[in-house]
């Protein structure tokens, strides 16, 4: 009989739960407990293992399990919540969390994504923090403009200066880390060929989106989520939408695919046709970044530069 196992994971501790001896187990959150974990996995000999996203705390254990050969799924943890409200499971406890993950890894099956190499979680680290200390200056540049306080705007610009130092000092890392290594350095240049696209989209997306080109062009537009989704029932037809996938980095491609429609020829081209055919901005935005991306999957497949005509 095949063992799905249930890890609900907490700051402190893991909650343990399998579709087999249906036993709660909980063990530490920390060293010592990741290695008793991974012990009284191997005991099961899981079919699946299935973890939510929890901005970090899961990641210690999921390399562990990965490391010694478990399967091991790491969920958005909306699937687990929409598959909870389907079966009627509404309240919430450790426990409960672990039951309902394991119930989902024998129904829905998730796929298993390698969590990379250490250089490669550090260059998602990196990344991330990047985005991070954006965002904050950003906040800080908005702030300076509206402020009539010399003193507070002396404040402001002390603060976006540190901002820029340590922008620049990840940026370097970055750099360092990609240069090191042959294959994620030559996908980089591949993308950056590109007209539109910067080495930090291109660093962001051989981070975020290591499946790229590896996937067929349905596959990736849904992965990055803007692929059009159906709203059919009966004779009704409904605004098709787009949504789902990776969020994030469908955040962090907005404003390269605004660079993209003024600087790309061919997507700028692309992009006008649709505003003349009626479509809004928004609507037509979302149509290029799903051709940008096909672009990128389809150049990293065939190992080639931009070329006009790939388009």
């Amino acid at each position: 009989m095949k063992t799905f196992v249930g890890i609900d994971v907490a700051k402190a501790h893991v909650d343990l739960y399998d579709t087999v001896t249906k036993n709660h187990v909980q063990f530490k959150n920390d060293l010592v407990g990741i290695s008793e974990c991974t012990d009284y996995l191997g005991t099961l000999d899981p079919k699946l293992v299935v973890m939510e996203n929890t901005g970090g705390y899961e990641t210690s254990l999921a390399v562990a399990l990965q490391s010694a050969g478990l399967p091991v799924a790491v969920i958005n943890p909306r699937w687990a919540r929409d598959f909870g409200r389907a079966v009627g499971r509404l309240a919430k406890t450790d426990r409960i969390d672990a039951m309902l993950l394991a119930n989902y890894a024998a129904t829905m099956k998730p796929p298993q994504r390698p969590l990379g190499d250490r250089k490669s979680r550090l260059m998602k680290a990196l990344v991330a923090r990047r985005h991070q200390l954006l965002q904050m200056r950003t906040a800080e540049n908005n702030r300076r403009e509206h402020s009539d306080n010399k003193a507070i705007a002396i404040s402001i610009g002390a603060v976006i200066k540190t901002f820029d130092r340590e922008l620049k000092k990840i940026e370097e890392q970055l750099r360092t880390l990609i240069s090191a290594s042959e294959e994620l350095h030559r996908r980089v240049q591949f993308l950056i060929s590109v007209p539109g696209i910067a080495e930090t989209t291109a660093t962001m997306l051989v981070t975020e989106v290591p499946e790229l080109g590896q996937l067929n062009r349905r596959q990736i537009a849904a992965l990055i989520g803007v692929a059009p989704i159906n709203r059919d029932s009966g004779s009704f037809r409904g605004k098709r939408m787009t949504g789902g996938g990776r969020r994030r980095v469908r955040a962090r491609l907005f404003m390269p695919t605004l660079v993209v429609c003024h600087h790309n020829p061919v997507l700028k081209a692309f992009y006008q046709r649709l505003l003349e055919r009626g479509k809004s901005k928004m609507t037509a935005l979302t149509a290029v970044m799903r051709k940008l991306i096909t672009i990128l999957n389809l150049m990293l497949k065939k190992n080639e530069h931009w070329n006009p005509k790939i388009a």
